[in-house]
């Protein structure tokens, strides 16, 4: 029999009071509420919100995401707030527009041609210019913040793969490029309207066009224009190619494009995966760079394995098949998202009344949320060492050596989603995080400035590190020789 369980309420304000005075540290303290449920799961009721059922139980999460998917959508409250900068994109909507569009980007996902153009993509920013900037603050000693680094590469990234443009974030000689400055506005502003206690303080700022709500408005402005301009380009050369027999198709809005949709649904869909991909690898290295470097004997193991992967001096030819390897690095990927997810919780919300398997009665409207972070907090799913980064508890056995890894239930590792709405992006995202990685690890050390701090985790859109992960970068030194970059 399920047990209610949840903060103190009180008539019609319900635990306002209690989320007032935890609003800093919501994270921890629904992680705490939920260690103490029998069935992991809590009910939050509180003036100015809707009914909030919060789950960390695995059964729970797969019954939302697969089992009665079609009963917890994401629905208007969470469509609303970030309406404004995706529009219709395919993170944003619900019915039969979200299976129209999974439907094209699943076929496009799973092209050879696009995974062989993002590790094209991938070689070269990294090639060209994270690692020949490291090496650059290595030789000056220079501290640099590792989170806005990899924020940079992964933008630079995604709109290449996405757009088939490059902004330059992490060209020096270039001014940051007017759609990067518009999408930190739009996502740090959308991200208060999720976290804000009273939701209609927001909407009425956007009614009457007040602080946070115009910048957010003009910012969006800024992204929409950019983007368009970027179609309307890529239109005229895709004819221009066309024209002369040329097709250059491979980044996501050729492909768009060539499929004959019009320009609003082809830039919310781009802009959706912007917005997926800018931040969500960024944050998952960021974390596991400093979990490493609180781990040295780890961080030597993945070396060892990185360096018999791709060789010593010049790495081995990468493809997306080579880079599927490293299980030791994919583990540490793993362990560092199971304690610091990307996303740290996800809601929906119930179209009709319904019971979860434990039990949890959840009504018209009620906004129902699985929670990744308390999830990997729970001793019930991970044990008695859960707050502990141990990459050991993915693989099948032990010993690592040449070990395999465990097949472990997305609907008790739920960061990329499960189920229908699992995301497209998944196995991509893997290889840019190993590709990136390694090839960070295989030349350098980081380490950390304040290396007995441990960071704040912070919950926005993505999660991030507060005050950025600032290191310094030393030359790796193995088997008596310095690894160095070879520019070319």
């Amino acid at each position: 029999m399920f047990s209610r369980h949840g903060p103190a309420s009180y008539p019609f304000i319900g635990c306002l009071i209690s989320f007032y005075k935890n609003r800093f540290r919501l994270l921890d303290w629904y992680t705490e509420l939920l260690a103490q449920s029998p069935a992991k799961t809590i009910v939050v009721q509180r003036l100015g919100a809707r009914r909030t059922v919060i789950t960390a139980n695995p059964d729970n999460v797969e019954y939302m995401l697969r089992t009665n998917f079609s009963n917890f959508p994401k629905g208007k409250p969470f469509t609303e707030i970030l309406g404004d900068l995706l529009g219709y994109g395919i993170f944003n909507v619900d019915g039969e527009l979200w299976r129209t569009q999974r439907k094209l980007v699943s076929h496009e996902f799973t092209t050879k041609s696009l995974r062989e153009f993002v590790v094209k993509t991938l070689v070269e920013e990294v090639e060209e210019r994270l690692l020949p900037l490291l090496e650059s603050a290595s030789a000056n000693n220079k501290v640099v913040d590792m989170q806005e680094l990899l924020r940079r590469f992964a933008f630079d990234t995604v709109c290449k793969v996405s757009l088939g443009m490059d902004p330059g974030c992490l060209d020096a000689s270039l001014t940051i490029s007017p759609l990067a400055r518009a999408f930190d506005v739009a996502s740090e502003i959308s991200a208060r309207r999720a976290a804000a206690p009273v939701f209609a303080v927001w909407k009425i700022k956007r009614l009457l066009r007040m602080g946070s709500e115009w910048q957010l408005k003009q910012a969006i402005e800024d992204v929409h224009r950019s983007v368009e301009e970027i179609i309307r380009d890529k239109k005229k050369k895709i004819s221009a190619g066309e024209s002369r027999g040329e097709h250059d198709n491979g980044d996501l809005l050729s492909r768009l494009i060539s499929a004959g949709h019009d320009d609003d649904v082809t830039r919310d869909m781009v802009i959706s995966f912007i917005m997926a991909g800018r931040d969500t690898t960024s944050a998952a290295m960021t974390w596991l760079f400093w979990s490493l470097s609180r781990h040295p004997n780890t961080e030597k193991e993945v070396v060892k394995e990185v360096v018999t992967a791709l060789g010593n001096d010049e790495p081995k030819s990468l493809d997306y098949e080579a880079l599927k390897d490293l299980p030791l690095l994919k583990a540490c990927l793993c362990e560092s998202m199971r304690l610091y997810p990307p996303v740290a919780w996800d809601s929906k919300h119930s179209v009709r009344a319904d019971t979860l398997p434990d039990g949890t009665k959840v009504g018209v409207g009620d906004r129902v949320t699985y929670f990744p972070y308390g999830m990997g907090r729970m001793e019930s799913l991970w044990g008695k060492d859960r707050l502990e980064f141990k990459p050991d508890r993915w693989f099948l056995e032990p010993d690592k050596e040449g070990g395999a890894l465990k097949e472990v239930s997305p609907y008790k590792f739920p960061v990329f989603q499960a189920g229908p709405r699992v995301c497209l992006g998944k196995e991509m995202a893997f290889i840019q995080m190993k590709y990136v990685v390694a090839s960070i690890l295989r030349r350098f050390e980081l380490r950390p400035v304040a290396s007995e701090r441990k960071p704040v985790f912070v919950p926005l859109l993505t999660a991030h590190m507060a005050g950025g992960f600032n290191v310094n970068v030393v030359v790796r030194q193995r088997a008596g020789r310095t690894i160095r970059h070879e520019q070319s």
